[in-house]
C-alpha cells in the first residue's frame, strides 16, 4: 500500500514532517516507528539525559529514518538528548556532496560534514572483486570515532534495523560458528563512547516506505552496494525466500533473539551445568 497518498503542511511537528502524508496509513506508519524506536531505547537503557549523541547519516534510507525519529522524539519532548547528524563523505566517484548539507540546512538540526577519502584505500587494498565492506566499515568506524570525540559526544547512534540483526545472526552462525548478531548498545574497546541502534526493533521494509512517503534523497554506495556476491546479500535472500513461503517467520526469529535459554546450549560458561540439579532447571520438554 502507497502510504503518499494525500499530503498536507504541518507546522505543529519537526520540520522533517513538514509536507509529510495526512493519510491515515502513513500515521500508522509513523506511530509503529516511534512506538518501536521508544521501546528499544527503554528496553537497551539507552537514554541518558544530557549526554550528545552524533547520528550517522550514510544518504540511505535506514538513516534518514533514523535521524527523522530520533528528531521527532525530541520535538516530542521524549528524548532529552542533544543530537548532532554526521555524514563521512568517503571520497566516492560522483558522491553528490550537495545533497545533505541541502537537507539538514532545512531540518534544523547541527551536522557536521567529514570528508576523508577512504574509497582510494580500499580500492588499492582490495583486489578487484573482492569483498570491501569489512575494511571500509573499519576504516569508516575509526573517523566516525574520532569525530564523536571531537565533538564531545558521550554516543555514536546507528541506523541498523531488525533485517540487519537478523542477517547478522546467520552470518555468524554459518561462518563465524558463533550465535551472536550486532548488539542494540555496547562499548567501543577503548570505552570512552557507546554505540547505540535504536532501529534494532524495526523492520526494513517499514523503513523504506517511510522513506518514500517523506521523499528523503536518497545516495546510493556505488562502492560495494552492487556487490552481489557477498555472503550478506545470500543470507538476505534466503531470509526473504523463507518469508515469502512463511509469511511472518522474521518476526518469530527476532522473538528468538530475545528469548535465549542458556541451559538448553551448549556453551558452559552461560550455564553451570555442574549445578544443574541446584537451579531448578525446567527439563527439555516443559520449555517446549
Amino acid at each position: 500500500m502507497n502510504v503518499k497518498d494525500e499530503t498536507t503542511q504541518l507546522p505543529n511537528c519537526h520540520p522533517m514532517f513538514r509536507g509529510a502524508p495526512s493519510s491515515v496509513t502513513f500515521k500508522k506508519l509513523r506511530k509503529r516507528l516511534l512506538r518501536q524506536m521508544r521501546e528499544a531505547l527503554g528496553d537497551f537503557s539507552m537514554i541518558e539525559p544530557g549526554s550528545k549523541w552524533l547520528v550517522c547519516l550514510s544518504g540511505g534510507k535506514d538513516s534518514y529514518g533514523l535521524l527523522a525519529l530520533l528528531a521527532d522524539l525530541k520535538w516530542r519532548g521524549l528524548l532529552p538528548v542533544e543530537l548532532i547528524a554526521c555524514n563521512l563523505d568517503q571520497g566516492q566517484p560522483g558522491f553528490p556532496t550537495d545533497i545533505l548539507p541541502s537537507f539538514l540546512d532545512k531540518t534544523g538540526i547541527p551536522y557536521r560534514i567529514e570528508r576523508k577519502d577512504t574509497y582510494t584505500i580500499v580500492k588499492e587494498k582490495i583486489p578487484v572483486g573482492g569483498t570491501t565492506c569489512s575494511l571500509c566499515s573499519r576504516l569508516r568506524r575509526g573517523h566516525l570515532y574520532r569525530i564523536a570525540r571531537e565533538e564531545k559526544c558521550t554516543h555514536i547512534v546507528l541506523g541498523h534495523h531488525m533485517d540487519d540483526l537478523l542477517e547478522t545472526f546467520f552470518l555468524n552462525l554459518f561462518h563465524g560458528g558463533q550465535l551472536s548478531t550486532m548488539s542494540p548498545k555496547l562499548k567501543n574497546d577503548v570505552g570512552d563512547l557507546i554505540v547505540l541502534r535504536p532501529l534494532a526493533y524495526t523492520y526494513e521494509k517499514d523503513l523504506e516506505r517511510f522513506a518514500q512517503a517523506l521523499e528523503f534523497p536518497i545516495i546510493p554506495c556505488n562502492l560495494c552496494g552492487s556487490q552481489e556476491n557477498l555472503q550478506r546479500v545470500v543470507v538476505r535472500k534466503m531470509l526473504e525466500s523463507w518469508e515469502r513461503q512463511t509469511p511472518g517467520r522474521k518476526s518469530v526469529m527476532a522473538k528468538a533473539l530475545s528469548n535465549v535459554h542458556p541451559s538448553h546450549l551448549l556453551d558452559p560458561k552461560l550455564f553451570d551445568f555442574a549445578r544443574f540439579e541446584h537451579l531448578g532447571i525446567a527439563p527439555l520438554e516443559e520449555m517446549l
